[in-house]
């Protein structure tokens, strides 16, 4: 009896080993997770980060969590295995020395609301990446630059750009806010999940093909006369077709009326503060 006993706790042992041993396996696959900003702890092999100063939304990939934070305006923060990763940081709307630091730094264009100098050096650290469009790198001076369609992949997690631009509205001088072919879209993956991280756009024939990408959250902007209008934003939504979407880039928002212009779709409208300061 006794070494039938024995035996039990040493299948056991090894099968608790195993368990912990996959798990530290998973958690250590990030290329943008350096040895610098990676904290372990024995329940998650990393400390999350996210949520200490502003409340973050948490999506389950089927392998990790995905911690989303909408900072404000355009600002966005994703925690994935350890990894952060800022999208047009804007240090009008937050305190970014309460924030964490950035693994990847993710810029739509090169207007003031979206790259932000001040914003950027309170979350930049000696290896932090750079992803962004060209004529953002001609401002800052450095960086990786992506175009439209061209594919950054920085393993767990492959990042799109996709276009970005107004059909209709422009400046007084006849130039259109974002003209086509400047300015980023993002389409991320986590595992599966995808987050459309639209930029500034409007309802642009090109979103058509994003709903056989399966959107699980979309960002859309919703400002006149930057972006879009309403009809514009509910047009949108239905061709991109997300499970959850968060309109940002805002100043104002009728919920009811954009959710009564969306009950025909099984789309999930969530609201957040356009500021946090």
């Amino acid at each position: 009896m006794r070494t039938r006993f024995s035996l039990i706790a040493i299948i056991f042992t090894v099968l608790l080993s195993s368990c912990g041993q996959k798990a530290a396996n998973d958690a250590g696959t990030s290329d943008i997770t350096s040895d610098t900003t990676e904290r372990k702890n024995v329940a998650q092999q990393y400390e999350v980060q996210s949520g200490k100063y502003i409340p973050a939304d948490r999506y389950y990939t089927g392998k990790d969590t995905l911690y989303l934070t909408l900072i404000g305006h355009a600002s966005l923060m994703f925690e994935y295995k350890g990894a952060v990763i800022h999208i047009d940081p804007y240090s009008k709307v937050a305190d970014y020395t309460r924030l964490p630091k950035a693994n990847v730094v993710l810029l739509t264009h090169e207007h003031g609301d979206h790259l932000d100098s001040l914003a950027i050096s309170e979350v930049a650290t000696g290896d932090t990446k750079f992803i962004m469009t060209k004529a953002c790198r001609e401002i800052l001076g450095f960086g990786e630059v992506v175009g439209n369609n061209e594919i950054a992949a920085l393993h767990p997690i492959d990042i799109l750009a996709v276009p970005a631009y107004n059909m209709i509205h422009k400046r007084p001088d006849g130039e259109f806010y974002h003209p086509q072919g400047r300015g980023n879209g993002y389409l991320l993956n986590f595992d599966g999940l995808t987050v459309y991280v639209a930029g500034d756009t409007e309802d642009i024939p090109e979103m058509e093909s994003l709903k056989e990408k399966n959107i699980d959250i979309a960002f859309l902007p919703k400002n006149l006369p930057y972006t879009m209008t309403d009809a514009m934003f509910v047009n949108a939504a239905k061709m991109c077709m997300p499970k959850y979407l968060y309109p940002y880039h805002m100043t104002e928002f009728d919920k009811k009326k954009i959710g009564d212009a969306l009950s025909d779709t099984m789309i999930s409208l969530i609201v957040k503060p356009m500021s946090n300061l």
